[in-house]
């Protein structure tokens, strides 16, 4: 029978536990989980948990043990508070960085902000001026732009939180529009003394605009980068993904990265136990949540000014290891 509100109350009258199958579709997992069904049967358990998790009581019960490698939650932000995202966890990069990306990034309530249970990450098309703009004859694309067109905001936990081996999830429902370009990434403690790829790079999620049913997940290495041709990466269709919150993760271990959304492995990068140009791995990485607009990527086909703003919403980061990960506050504090 349907699963309704009238089919719950008969069940709860009657003494019947509610336990529909089988359940793999998000939306239909948020209607039962909002009906308080006792539980579920699904072919993704991970999608299942990244849907239940979000209730406390669920998640002091015995179904989430996650006993399959014993991970333990190390760190999380749930984004249940509001105003600017936690500065104890939280920095956020100020001006142009990299892809000659079109946007100037800020600190500003209009680009970043935490409000209704959500990390928000809004691009927008606007004027402001390039702090470090120095003569429209520079040759350097960051400095040569006196006023930026497109304002938005990158956050990274550098120096505040990074991990060796997790398994990392981000729920969160992306941005639209042509010229989008929204990642959720890695890179190495070690990226300002080796550069960038020695230091390797995770992207556990990006997603293109002028591409917006698929998302991608890609290793970058000093061997394998696509300055080369030779990034190890995968895409996935997700559809709507600007319409519907998905889990975008990575469980990294030190044999291999495996790239999931709702819980189903799209790519696996395998240690081939060669050197550092191959895996970059065995240390620190922090983690790097932006919404970029244009670019090398993003701006491909170019950009499209009636889609602003383009918002990325964020609804919790969570990192969860086993005895054998690491984090900078646990070696912090040996």
């Amino acid at each position: 029978p349907k699963v309704d509100e009238e089919t719950v109350k008969y069940c709860r009258k009657n003494n019947i536990r509610i336990i529909p199958w089988v359940v793999n579709k998000l939306p239909a997992m948020e209607k039962l989980k909002a009906l308080k069904v006792d539980g579920i049967t699904t072919d993704y358990p991970d999608r299942a948990f990244s849907v239940f998790r979000r209730d406390k009581d669920f998640v002091n019960s015995k179904y989430d043990k996650r006993n399959d490698k014993k991970y333990k939650l190390v760190w999380a932000d749930e984004f249940n508070y509001s105003g600017e995202p936690d500065p104890k966890k939280w920095s956020y990069e100020t001006g142009y960085f990299r892809n000659r990306e079109a946007q100037y990034y800020t600190g500003r309530r209009e680009n970043l902000r935490v409000e209704d249970g959500n990390l928000v990450i809004e691009a927008r098309k606007e004027e402001v001026k390039n702090k470090d703009f120095t003569s429209t004859d520079d040759k350097n694309w960051k400095t040569n732009k006196e006023l930026s067109k497109y304002t938005s905001a990158s956050l990274i936990t550098k120096d505040k939180a990074e991990w060796q081996y997790a398994k990392i999830e981000v729920r969160a429902k992306l941005p639209k529009g042509r010229g989008a370009w929204s990642a959720i990434w890695m890179l190495g403690a070690n990226y300002k003394e080796v550069g960038w790829a020695e230091c390797g790079e995770i992207d556990i999620m990006e997603n293109v605009g002028y591409d917006e049913n698929f998302v991608h997940g890609t290793v970058h290495t000093k061997a394998y980068n696509h300055t080369k041709g030779t990034q190890v990466g995968r895409k996935i269709e997700v559809e709507k993904s600007w319409e519907d919150y998905h889990v975008y993760a990575i469980e990294w271990t030190p044999e291999k990265i495996d790239f999931m959304v709702d819980g189903v492995i799209y790519n696996t990068f395998a240690n081939e136990h060669k050197t550092t140009a191959e895996w970059a791995f065995d240390q620190n990485f922090h983690l790097r949540i932006n919404n970029a607009v244009g670019g090398n990527w993003g701006g491909i086909k170019g950009i499209d000014d009636a889609s602003f703003p383009q918002k990325m919403y964020v609804d919790y980061v969570r990192v969860y290891q086993t005895k054998e990960g690491k984090s900078l506050q646990q070696q912090n504090t040996k």
